[in-house]
């Protein structure tokens, strides 16, 4: 009797069944297991496969390829590693494609690029190479091969004719293969067309670029499995475009929520004009708002490190009388529990009553904030805004608060002053230094303390 040659997949999980199912067993949808071609069964030879000691690999140092954007090789650790695969996710229109055509053209590596597209013509992607400025060095061009296709197979037959040594795809929901259903776009398509991508570049010493869209809540969309088959996890994030931010810059966040060969503690932040994306080299003042005479109460300069840049951001809360029974928090770019815990800490040790507020809190350029750092700045901006005293304009803050009102210490404390000072803040409080008799940084100004009382104490000379 004939062997059965075909399968039913979930187009939904990817779950597969001999045989077919008006619900799926794995994720509870309906009507979702398509008839598929079943692979090739693979005969046991009984051989082991071929392995390596660990002490004879040898590291080659040409492993990375530059990028040749500055903030993109920040991100990533230091160029893009041979044998990788990374992933590319945020909004429409945030500048994804951009951001591969830019680094297609600028790479410092000698072999072709291929730059796959299922969602324009290649007449649209030159268009935007015109636009960026990119068509004036013809030789960069010459070396990127266009494939407008987002069938699998014949990318495939092109990879192994052509042997690129960077492969651009643009975007994973327009991957198909007809051995993994009939529906583009699906989990079980997407998943399995990246694995065959990453496989191909792993076995060739290439790398890959995958572009992802992300859905209202910002993941990509369809599957986070994707992030496990791949080495690399990168969100593009977008600012709202502020005239009062220094030059008004609309920015764009690149962040690594995975990097197998860097740190994900780097940030990349680049401006987007009609020449495409900027790299900023310098961020140390870019979120503060240009202001004349004091500031508003509410208000706190916060002194941050993002992986190895410091900057100043300005803090903005609103603390008003709750609507309801129940106050409530609002903040999108400082995580909500964080600022809660930091309310309940000043009541606690302060008498500062916030439970009967609703407390909105905002971070001036849109920038999403995870450093424990902006923790006394926090404080010290809800005291304000509760108590409508004004922090004096030229304070800097950088510190970590405990729940026992103590201040703790944070890193890079030297960096963070001297960026201060250098944008002409003379005032830096701080937490104190142990086994110091001076804090880091210019003793003039620093002003170091142990606890959250002495901080206000500090601020406001009571």
């Amino acid at each position: 009797m004939k062997k059965r040659n075909f399968i039913y997949r979930c187009s939904s999980c990817g779950h597969e069944e001999p045989k077919w199912l008006g619900r799926c067993p794995q994720c509870g949808e309906w009507n979702t297991l398509i008839e598929t071609a079943a692979g090739p069964s693979v005969k046991k030879t009984g051989k082991p496969a071929l392995s390596y000691p660990l002490a004879s690999v040898e590291i080659n140092d040409t492993s990375r390829i530059s990028t040749g954007i500055a903030e993109l090789d920040r991100v990533l650790g230091g160029g893009i590693m041979k044998c990788s695969a990374i992933l590319v996710g945020g909004e429409p229109g945030i500048g994804k494609s951009t951001l591969l055509l830019q680094t297609a053209a600028n790479a410092l590596t000698a072999g072709r690029i291929l730059y796959i597209s299922g969602e324009e013509s290649a007449g649209q992607i030159k268009l935007r190479a015109d636009r960026l400025g990119l068509s004036t060095d013809t030789k960069k061009l010459e070396r990127i091969e266009v494939l407008c296709s987002g069938n699998l197979e014949e990318i495939e037959v092109t990879l192994n004719a052509l042997k690129p040594s960077l492969v651009m795809v643009d975007s994973a929901q327009t991957l198909f293969s007809s051995e993994a259903g009939s529906v583009p776009g699906s989990v079980s398509q997407m998943k399995f067309c990246a694995f065959e991508l990453v496989s191909w570049v792993k076995e060739h010493s290439a790398a890959l670029f995958l572009v992802a869209h992300v859905t209202k809540e910002g993941i990509i969309a369809g599957p986070k499995m994707l992030e496990h088959l791949v080495d690399t996890v990168l969100y593009f994030e977008k600012n709202d475009k502020t005239a009062g931010l220094s030059g008004g810059h609309d920015c764009r966040f690149l962040r690594a929520e995975k990097n197998r060969f860097g740190s994900i503690d780097e940030i990349g932040i680049f401006t987007m004009d009609e020449k495409g994306l900027s790299p900023v080299d310098d961020a140390g003042g870019l979120f503060l708002i240009k202001r004349e005479g004091e500031l508003p109460p509410g208000v706190a300069i916060a002194a941050l490190a993002e992986g190895s840049r410091t900057m100043l951001v300005e803090i903005q809360a609103l603390t008003i009388p709750a609507k309801g029974s129940v106050s409530r928090v609002f903040s999108d770019k400082i995580d909500s529990g964080r600022v809660a815990r930091v309310a309940a800490t000043l009541e606690k040790h302060l008498g500062l009553k916030l439970s009967d507020q609703d407390i909105y809190i905002n971070v001036a350029g849109g920038i999403r904030i995870s450093e424990v750092g902006v923790e006394l700045a926090l404080a010290c901006a809800l005291y304000s805004a509760r108590t409508s005293l004004a922090i004096p304009a030229d304070t800097a803050i950088a510190g970590e608060l405990s729940l026992t009102g103590e201040l703790r210490s944070v890193s890079r404390l030297a960096s963070r002053i001297k960026t201060a000072a250098n944008l002409g803040f003379n005032s830096f409080l701080c937490p104190a230094i142990e086994n110091e008799q001076e804090p880091p940084g210019p003793a003039t100004g620093t002003k170091a303390t142990r606890d959250i009382k002495n901080a206000i104490k500090n601020i406001y000379g009571a």
